[in-house]
């Protein structure tokens, strides 16, 4: 069935998002290699899910978006996974973004006019939190009006086709005291550019060049949050509560297409004739492991429904921290459940265990969220 015909068979009184998402996702599938082999942005998906105004999805409907919930939109970026792993993350840093925004839109009555736009524009959001941590990067130059920023951000998922990059910088303000400074780029701003720099192992396709800000302008008002340079802040609690759930989605359905191809060749393969039902225990109980810590990921968030809490944050993180670890164990074992036919390129499982690597890099990569995990835990007793 055609996917225009199937969305309006679906759309009654409300899209049916889950049946939506897997129709296009055969397309998904079928482009998945070729975008892997040529490390190029799945620029195709991405038209798709602007056509079928996914972007907004999650915006409340009075904001013009679908109102579907934050559990809902994690569903759709692990289904997503199931055919093509880059573009359910690429998807999912746009997401955290949306989610953290409705966060402020219906705790503190702020965001609107930035959802309002993604809505009616089906804009792309591009996330630079992989390098905005406590201390972020770059320089701000006050001028009239406004700042002059500078600076490099890495791993800048969709910036070879997103419209505004959500950034940070530091900034000395006139009490000598160090700030970072939070606030949203034009894409299309004079002295932005971005780089042909994302030639990785795995997720080939998630367009996660890095992003280059020359003397860009960024005017007072556009200044969302300015905090303590260095310092933990309760931003922090919101944004990793809301994100971690949605990124690890994509990694959860990841290793839930890896199980099903070990499943269905391994039964056939006969150099594990005789102990196939062991892998096949196994296998289960990794991604059992996976897929329970990642619904406990998406609890904690209550569907966008929750007050800031360093406690959640910390459990959030340590639940991060699992969901990858099992997430890579499990695509592992799938291997091994088809032996060496897994290690050639033509076997999508070659692809997955590429793309899932990628988990155990997002913040925090597990050796810090041992030591922010373990401090707070410590200041309890």
């Amino acid at each position: 069935m055609e996917v225009l015909a199937l969305k309006k068979q679906i759309q009654t009184e409300k899209t049916n998002w889950l049946a939506l998402t897997q129709e296009l996702g055969k397309n998904f599938e079928k482009r998945a290699a070729h975008y892997d082999q040529t490390g190029a942005f799945v620029v195709e998906n991405y038209e798709q899910l602007k056509a079928h105004r996914f972007f907004s999805a999650m915006i409340p409907e009075e904001l013009g978006g679908g109102g579907i919930s934050h559990a809902e939109m994690c569903d759709i970026i692990r289904t997503i996974a199931h055919y093509c792993s880059s573009t359910a993350l690429a998807f999912s840093m746009h997401q955290h973004l949306v989610a953290a925004t409705v966060w402020k839109y219906k705790k503190k009555g702020e965001g609107a006019a930035l959802l309002k736009r993604v809505a009616e524009e089906q804009l792309v959001l591009i996330s630079t939190g992989a390098r905005d941590w406590l201390e972020s990067n770059g320089e701000m130059e006050k001028v009239e009006g406004g700042y002059l920023f500078s600076g490099k951000k890495y791993f800048a998922s969709q910036s070879a086709k997103g419209d505004i990059a959500i950034t940070s910088a530091p900034w000395l303000n006139d009490n000598n005291e160090w700030q970072v400074l939070h606030f949203g780029v034009s894409m299309k701003a004079e002295g932005v550019h971005v780089l042909d720099d994302w030639d990785v192992l795995g997720m080939r396709a998630t367009g996660s060049q890095g992003i280059q800000f020359d003397r860009v302008f960024i005017s007072d008002t556009a200044i969302s949050l300015a905090r303590p340079r260095g310092e933990y802040h309760p931003v922090w609690d919101v944004v990793i509560t809301v994100a971690m759930p949605l990124i690890m989605s994509a990694y959860v359905g990841t290793a839930e297409k890896a199980v099903d191809i070990a499943m269905s060749i391994g039964k056939q393969y006969h150099r594990n004739e005789s102990h196939i039902t062991y892998i096949a225990g196994k296998l289960h109980n990794s991604l059992l492991s996976a897929q329970t810590q990642w619904k406990a990921m998406h609890a904690r968030a209550n569907n966008i429904d929750f007050m800031p809490d360093e406690n959640i944050t910390v459990d959030m993180l340590s639940l991060k921290t699992n969901v990858s670890e099992a997430a890579k164990h499990t695509v592992s074992e799938a291997m091994e459940a088809i032996g060496g036919q897994s290690f050639y390129r033509k076997n999508v499982l070659e692809r997955l265990f590429r793309d899932v690597q990628a988990a155990g890099f997002h913040p925090l990569p597990k050796w810090d969220q041992y030591a922010f995990t373990g401090e707070r835990l410590l200041a309890r007793y």
